[in-house]
């Protein structure tokens, strides 16, 4: 026979257990009454709300609650007194120091030995990261919707621009073939960094490694994190120089060699300007004059395309020792923001 005593103890340990779980737990348990009034408090629930069990114990749950959402309680507690629970259903809650948390909540009645209801237990989980994760998917997703419409607008210009220039159906091919995958490279640094930007050193390396002899390729500049409209049209023009220079220009011919150079300078009124320049000196004046003599949609980029888009001015000079371009923007449309001040004073070069 199991004596008064062994069932208290019984009872006394299975309380025991239970107190240490709830206080264990990594989700808020927050116990209540009917009226609101809050009666047990773990650890967890402590860790995100910021009161501590004496300070939250004996206040009304309301204290948690931003004032407009305070018909939201009255609903739960309607419905704990009905002997009806509140499945898992996401909120907003208010923390000690004021500021909100998204949180997922069940409530579930209390009932006293003879089934009274007596009050409520209410589980609260942080869902602030999940919650953070969506805002960026969705970010990301009217960020690619944006980006996709306007690759088409750019893949649609160069066809038109191509096609008015070209008279052979293969090379109209090659040239458009060419001038998508330029896009595409662009696109892919711009996905491996979920549209926060790309640097301006791989931005380079990238369009112009199809080409080969990087040992006559010199970079040199601080280093800049570009933004998404930045990496898109510069790196069409550093597919445009390669290509020129690929067939007419410095990598066509022994001995010839491209330095790209840039830097940040402070203009009138205090403002901050990016300066590109590409250099190029090549082989013979014949090879230079076959370049200046096709003037098709890379000369286009270079000179409208490209600075249009960054706000900013370019020149393009054709002569018997080489090619150069220069690019003029604002430094705000060429960098990430919050990036580039602490960037632009760190060079490199290779």
């Amino acid at each position: 026979m199991t004596s008064y005593g062994g069932i208290f103890r019984q009872n006394a340990n299975a309380d025991a257990r239970l107190a240490a779980i709830v206080d264990s737990s990594y989700d808020a348990i927050i116990g209540k009454n009917l009226n609101s009034i809050i009666t047990d408090w773990n650890q967890a629930a402590e860790r995100m709300f910021g009161y501590s069990a004496e300070e939250a114990v004996g206040q009304s749950i309301l204290m948690l609650l931003p004032e407009h959402m305070h018909n939201e309680e009255a609903e739960i507690i309607g419905r704990i007194r009905r002997g009806e629970g509140v499945g898992s259903h996401e909120t907003t809650r208010k923390r000690k120091d004021g500021s909100l948390i998204a949180v997922s909540i069940t409530v579930s009645p209390i009932r006293n030995n003879t089934g009274e209801i007596i009050g409520a237990s209410q589980i609260a989980r942080d869902i602030s990261a999940a919650k953070e994760s969506e805002r960026r998917i969705r970010l990301l997703m009217r960020e690619v919707n944006h980006r996709v419409k306007n690759q088409f607008a750019v893949i649609l210009s160069m066809v038109r621009e191509t096609s008015k220039r070209s008279t052979d159906p293969r090379e109209f091919e090659e040239m458009i073939r060419a001038r998508i995958m330029a896009l595409s490279r662009s696109h892919d640094l711009l996905v491996t960094s979920e549209w926060a930007g790309a640097s301006l050193f791989d931005l380079v390396q990238e369009h112009l490694k199809p080409f080969g002899h990087e040992d006559r390729i010199s970079l040199s500049g601080p280093l800049l994190t570009l933004q998404s409209n930045a990496v898109q049209n510069l790196g069409m023009a550093f597919h445009e120089l390669g290509t020129n220079s690929s067939k007419y220009g410095a990598l066509a011919s022994e001995g010839g060699h491209i330095e790209i150079t840039w830097k940040v300078e402070t203009g009138p009124e205090a403002q901050r300007r990016f300066h590109l320049l590409w250099h190029e000196t090549s082989g013979t004046a014949a090879t230079v004059q076959k370049a200046s003599e096709r003037k098709g949609f890379g000369t286009v980029v270079l000179q409208r395309v490209a600075p249009q888009s960054l706000r900013g001015s370019s020149s393009l000079e054709r002569s018997p020792t080489g090619v150069k371009w220069t690019l003029d923007a604002p430094l705000e449309a060429i960098v990430v923001p919050q990036l580039g001040a602490d960037t632009a004073d760190s060079d490199f070069s290779v």
